[in-house]
């Protein structure tokens, strides 16, 4: 069995008298230790699989499986657990509280997990050792998805889920986020996930996988992925 597995996945919204179809028979497989890049334009249905594996959302049918546990078949409270211990969410917008340093940004996931990570090392692993002490208003964008990272990390996940992780950063800024994330993923063996419009991404990916008006369109494997930091778009 595959780590990440989606079998004839479907998410059905009421629209008024009309449904619409955002995830229309999705299946795909990621396995552990993957960076998988899931690319398509806006409304292809990208966040719709994200939210439904983050367990932020259900899938209306089908299963998905998360390194043996069935989420689509799990409680509201089972999903809560999950999202809390097995996840960790990096979104576009860094979410972080205002009012905390970036170590106690980072703290905050310390506290509701079973086996976390040291804050000060996660802090450290993603280059932000010496702006423990700032906030978020003191640090840049990139630092603030770096302290978002951080935090999520700390909360030692299973799997590493990103939306468009560098939508809000500059050009030579997000080629340093997801150059982290590369890095991360070789070197933890933590499976990551992440979300994007942008094709240029793919060439970092071990897996990519492309949809389309709701349904996986094609599933690539890239035996030598590129290097984060030789991209351009």
């Amino acid at each position: 069995m595959s780590f990440v597995e989606f079998r004839d996945v479907r998410k059905i919204y009421q629209m008024g008298e009309v449904e619409v179809a955002a995830a229309d028979g999705m299946t795909f497989t990621v396995e552990k230790g993957e960076l998988a890049v899931v690319v398509g334009p806006s409304g292809a249905g990208k966040t719709t699989l994200l939210n439904m594996l983050g367990g932020m959302d259900t899938c209306t049918s089908g299963t998905i499986v998360l390194d043996g546990n069935n989420i689509s078949e799990a409680t509201q409270r089972d999903l809560t657990m999950y999202r809390r211990f097995d996840v960790g969410f990096v979104f576009q917008f860094y979410n972080l509280v205002p009012n905390l340093t970036a170590l106690e940004n980072v703290e905050l996931a310390a506290q509701i997990c079973k086996d976390p990570l040291p804050a000060d090392e996660m802090l450290s692993q993603v280059g932000l050792a010496d702006r423990a002490a700032n906030f978020p208003s003191q640090l840049s964008g990139g630092e603030q998805q770096r302290v978002a990272i951080a935090r999520a990390l700390a909360k030692n996940p299973k799997i590493l889920l990103c939306d468009e992780p560098t939508g809000a950063l500059d050009y030579q800024t997000g080629k340093s986020i997801l150059g982290l994330l590369q890095d991360t993923c070789r070197q933890t063996n933590k499976t990551v996930i992440l979300v994007t419009h942008n094709l240029a991404f793919t060439e970092i990916a071990d897996r990519v996988i492309r949809i389309r008006e709701g349904k996986v369109a094609e599933i690539t494997l890239n035996a030598n992925p590129a290097p984060a930091s030789i991209l351009e778009w």
